[in-house]
């Protein structure tokens, strides 16, 4: 097993690590709008939407892995009425290659942001 972590996508908010890799697949902990450098996405949930994929590319590279070797995407919202816009987004960074997918609206999310995604992906594929 191994801990993946960067400075190119916000250090984590707690007693977890940005990703895990185990064996040729990569888990990541789910990414919020945050910047690097720690710094709140406070824009509309497609801003935020784009930072959370900033995010998920960055720990993915680190991992030695892509959006395109990406296998399982899991999307929490705050609200689901926000689900046309963040789709949208989301099919821009998945046009060709369609990973299987989640998409729940939660109660609430950490530091109250509108969107999350964690991804699971084949390292190295």
């Amino acid at each position: 097993m191994k801990v993946v972590h960067t400075n190119n996508a916000p250090a984590a908010i707690g007693p977890y690590s940005q990703g895990i890799v185990v064996n040729n697949l990569f888990y990541s902990s789910g990414q919020i709008p945050l910047t690097a450098s720690g710094e709140l996405i406070e824009g509309d949930v497609i801003e935020q939407t784009h930072q959370v994929f900033k995010n998920l590319q960055a720990v993915l590279a680190e991992a030695g892995a892509s959006l395109e070797t990406v296998v399982k995407a899991t999307v929490f919202l705050s609200d689901m009425n926000h689900f046309p816009e963040v789709n949208d987004v989301y099919g821009t960074y998945f046009a060709s290659h369609k990973p299987a997918r989640s998409c729940v609206e939660v109660a609430r999310l950490p530091k109250d942001v509108q969107v999350e995604i964690e991804v699971i992906a084949l390292v190295n594929a």
